[in-house]
């Protein structure tokens, strides 16, 4: 019905000019003293088939108005096919709209040729720098001294960060980097804790991991990327203390720490891209990139990850694994 009103609002000039004329002959005849009659026939002739023609014309109208509905779900680029126009007007706003339609696809082209030109300048640096910080390793392994095991400490921090730029950039690639296979969760957790011992050992921080002995279908990198993620914050923030991971109903990896917290102000933003928090204001190194990563892999993963914190008593960050169960089937 309101599609209706709306039809008749914009075909009212046409629809009035023909009352008009009729008005104006019926006066003519009754100032001229004419037999009414004679135009009262006609008059409900041309009522009849104007009815018929509103009918036919609102129809269209309406089968019309369908198509641009169809049309308003799509993107630019896949409009091909616009509604017959019935008037110069319609013929002028398709021309503008192709006109547009032509700009937003070549500006999207061009800013995607720029974007992919942006992921391969960091795609080789990433791997080129990948060379001098597995020298440095090398060398470093060699030497037993606190400088030494000080500037490994560094040199793994700085291999964090490349792997989360290098993440950054395969995120949004177009083409799917995600292999779901079934594996053992014990494999994944212990092979993400190996990378962190030199850490747990030089920041004097206990490790309470008792084995689960649970399967999960899943991308193995990609969730322990965020794992490693995970537990890097909880080092970061964790001066002293102790970090448990065990696995809780139903099939849910729970990481904890006795660290500084969060601050219940920040905890809702926690996951927002660039968002550092206090703590992060407190910590100049922090990014605000490695939570928000961890959220996008998640819902690949088809993963719930969940913080709770208390200021001062730590943090505890959930990460149900049971979507894979849900995934699988």
């Amino acid at each position: 019905m309101q599609l209706f009103f709306s039809y008749l609002r914009q075909r009212r000039k046409g629809l009035l000019a023909p009352a008009i004329f009729v008005a104006v002959f019926a006066a003519s005849f009754i100032l001229y003293h004419l037999p009414v009659d004679a135009i009262l026939y006609p008059t409900l002739l041309c009522i009849l088939l104007g009815v018929v023609f509103v009918i036919r014309d609102f129809f269209r109208a309406k089968k019309k108005h369908e198509t641009l509905s169809e049309i308003q779900k799509m993107t630019a680029a896949l409009i091909s096919v616009l509604p017959e126009p019935e008037s110069a007007d319609e013929e002028d706003y398709q021309a503008i709209i192709r006109m547009l339609q032509r700009e937003e696809i070549e500006s999207a082209a061009a800013a995607a040729a720029r974007y992919q030109d942006l992921v391969d300048y960091y795609t080789v640096w990433v791997h080129q720098i990948k060379t001098p910080i597995t020298s440095m390793r090398l060398s470093l392994e060699k030497e037993d001294t606190p400088l030494a095991r000080k500037l490994s400490s560094d040199l793994f921090q700085i291999e964090q960060y490349v792997e989360m730029v290098l993440a950054y950039l395969r995120l949004d690639a177009d083409s799917s980097d995600y292999v779901f296979k079934e594996y053992a969760l014990d494999g994944i957790v212990e092979q993400s804790i190996s990378k962190f011992a030199g850490e747990f050992i030089a920041r004097n921080i206990r490790l309470h991991y008792t084995p689960s002995g649970e399967t999960v279908t899943t991308d193995e990198k990609w969730l322990s990327f965020v794992i490693e993620q995970v537990l890097s914050n909880a080092l970061k923030y964790t001066r002293e203390g102790e970090i448990r991971i065990s696995l809780r109903e139903p099939k849910t990896l729970c990481i904890a720490d006795t660290g500084i917290g969060i601050d219940p102000a920040d905890l809702p933003r926690v996951f927002e891209k660039g968002y550092t928090g206090f703590n992060g204001r407190s910590d100049k190194r922090a990014s605000g990139i490695g939570l928000y990563l961890c959220r996008k892999i998640c819902k690949n993963l088809g993963v719930k990850i969940h913080i709770t914190s208390k200021l001062g008593e730590g943090t505890s960050v959930s990460l149900d694994l049971s979507q894979y169960q849900l995934k699988k089937e």
